[in-house]
């Protein structure tokens, strides 16, 4: 066996730096702590299966004797691919949160890039000539087997991120300024507090510097203004020049900041960076101008703009402590404040709550008549605006909403099912109107409603299954078994709806078998078959988690529904050949007799083709699926 000798081709020093060096690479990542949302848990997941190594290279390290000189090349061919996701990770820390977002599917592919260095590499190692023990031998075929494992993983999208990204990107689509949607987004993605705001635009200058002003113009221009949007959103004013961050000149931002630096911080707003003229509390302590809170909360948001906080009430008290710390400041140093007009709720405002005040008692009245209008009325209102669903929230309208699911008459029970839909657009009321018990109502209105009651029932579930735990929730309170009842036998909209919310649930592992037990799989066939309905692709993306369950493949792996989907990989839409393409790899990776099927109705050409031409996710499928192709020894 060939040695390396110190100093020839690097020697025993080299050979320990670079050891040490990917320890120290190892526990860099592993340091890092703000992996974006889009991308945190493989992100966590790559650091739990680097950290898998350390073990290897300390012992590797601790060796009296010199490294071969084939194992020296196999360590640095191991360095390379520790170099690649170090500069993955790094991207996912510090990158622009909008990007990352946007270019989730091709993010995807560099995790999976990465799996297929670092397998190599593994694979290329000599472990009985460098005399690892069996300890570390058996934590690297642990690291081995969930490399191979996350190679083939089926990644589950976020839709609703998804469908968001696509209506704000969109140039047709009336919806891409609504306002609820942009909040949405802005949470999903950590952009709604002023800190973060400001880390992204950094992040967004870096991108911009890093692509010039030649490539991906559209792209960029779509990641600048929405980072706009999301600052209009949050209560900032782009006109002012203390927050007019990417347009600013530097000197102009010197002058602020130099500006800024000579007033007391606890004096200046910390959303608009001003001195305050009006200081106001909040619920949680912290102080603000009243006008530019007052711009934060009637823009929906029912969040602390400084420590991301829910805020248990929305009322703001005068800071007069403060306000005269200010004017004695002001006094001493011949300081001006800026005259602004002082702030007071509106007419309009004063008027509306007052209504909806009436209408809460009126939801309680013993006189049918009396409830019933009222509540059709709080319907009318929660649909007009993000602002009326806060206020009608907080004029404590949801407990008597929740208890009118439980009226004796139906168009009551339309009317309170269609109110809370509409109050649920907010995220703060998903969590109280679920908090109130609704849950088990929704599900009983659902099984036995009107047309109309089913359908916004299915929708207000839908709605409250955003949060984790209200999937959990209607899961085991049997909410699945209507939903699919009404998938089977609902009317055009029942059924988009049932699978909107069906689709959402499956994303829970509990939930999948429940679906199946209830007897997803029939209907979903069903609507692959029934085009016209346009719902393929909502069939074939929750046909695709189902997929997952061993009792699911034996419902889907027939050969009926193996034609049918080679049907629609040939002659589908670009989303139908990715979904399609999709349930048959799950199918494949179980059951090569499936693939055998495919290949006999000739599915073959057009994956080849699929891989080279389709969406970027439909790539890495009829890739995936092609591999499995040629393992399966029989077919070859």
């Amino acid at each position: 066996m060939e040695i390396l000798k110190k100093n020839e081709g690097g020697g025993d020093h080299d050979e320990v730096d670079m050891i040490s060096e990917m320890i120290q690479m190892i526990e860099q990542v592993g340091s890092y702590t703000c992996f974006r949302r889009t991308q945190r848990k493989e992100c966590l997941k790559l650091v739990r299966r680097l950290k898998l190594l350390i073990p290897l290279l300390e012992e590797t390290k601790e060796m009296n004797e010199s490294l071969p000189i084939s194992a020296f090349h196999s360590f640095a061919h191991l360095r390379k691919a520790l170099l690649s996701a170090k500069k993955l990770l790094k991207h996912c820390n510090f990158g622009s949160k909008i990007f990352l977002a946007m270019e989730s599917d091709a993010m995807m592919s560099r995790f999976h890039s990465v799996y297929d260095k670092l397998s190599e590499a593994l694979d290329g190692l000599m472990y009985q000539e460098l005399g690892i023990s069996e300890e570390v031998l058996e934590q690297i075929e642990l690291l081995r087997k969930q490399l191979q494992g996350a190679k083939r993983r089926e990644d589950t999208l976020d839709i609703e991120l998804a469908m968001d990204m696509m209506i704000i990107f969109s140039k047709n689509d009336e919806r891409n300024a609504d306002i609820a949607i942009l909040e949405r987004l802005a949470k999903r993605l950590d952009l709604y507090a002023i800190g973060d705001l400001e880390i992204e635009t950094v992040a967004v200058k870096k991108l911009i510097k890093e692509r010039g002003t030649t490539k991906h113009v559209e792209s960029t221009e779509q990641i600048v203004d929405l980072l706009k949007k999301f600052k209009q959103v949050a209560g900032f004013d782009e006109n002012n020049g203390a927050v007019k961050v990417l347009d600013d000149s530097p000197t102009l931002r010197c002058l602020e900041r130099c500006r800024s630096m000579l007033i007391p911080h606890e004096f200046l707003c910390p959303i608009s960076l001003e001195i305050m003229t009006d200081p106001v509390i909040i619920a949680t302590g912290q102080t603000y101008e009243r006008e530019n809170i007052h711009k934060w909360l009637t823009s929906n948001h029912r969040t602390c703009p400084k420590t991301g906080e829910t805020l248990s009430h929305v009322s703001l008290a005068p800071n007069f402590a403060l306000r005269n710390l200010i004017l004695q400041w002001c006094e001493k140093n011949n300081f001006e404040l800026p005259k602004k007009e002082t702030y007071s709720m509106s007419e309009s405002q004063n008027t509306f709550i007052n209504e909806v005040s009436s209408l809460v008692q009126n939801m309680s009245s013993s006189q049918l008549t009396t409830q019933s209008e009222a509540v059709e009325k709080i319907r009318m209102l929660s649909k007009e605006n993000p602002e009326n669903r806060i206020l009608i929230a907080n004029c404590g309208a949801i407990p008597p909403l929740v208890k009118l699911l439980y009226s004796r008459n139906w168009k009551i029970k339309e009317h309170s099912v269609t109110a809370l839909l509409n109050l649920s657009l907010d995220e703060a009321n998903k969590r109280l109107i679920a908090r109130e018990g609704a849950i088990p109502a929704v599900i009983e209105v659902l099984q036995n409603g009107t047309d109309e009651a089913r359908e916004n029932s299915a929708a207000t579930l839908f709605s409250l299954s955003m949060l984790h735990e209200n999937k959990v929730m209607i899961g085991s309170l049997k909410g699945i078994p209507p939903l699919v009842k009404l998938l089977q036998n609902g009317t055009v909209r029942g059924k988009k709806d049932a699978a909107t919310a069906l689709f959402n649930l499956s994303l829970n592992q509990s939930n999948k078998s429940r679906a199946i037990k209830a007897g997803i799989i029939e209907p979903l066939l069903h609507l692959l078959k029934e085009k016209s309905l346009g719902m393929v692709d909502e069939a074939l993306s929750i046909l695709s988690l189902l997929a997952k369950q061993p009792e699911g493949q034996s419902g889907i792996g027939k050969l009926s529904v193996i034609e049918t989907l080679v049907g629609f990989v040939k002659d589908g839409t670009p989303k139908n050949k990715e979904c399609a393409t999709a349930v048959l790899l799950e199918l494949g990776l179980n059951n090569s007799c499936l693939i055998l099927a495919a290949l006999q109705y000739g599915i073959y050409d057009h994956l080849v083709e699929l891989s080279k031409s389709g969406t970027s996710r439909a790539q890495r499928k009829a890739n995936a699926l092609l591999q499995q192709m040629s393992k399966c020894e029989h077919i070859l």
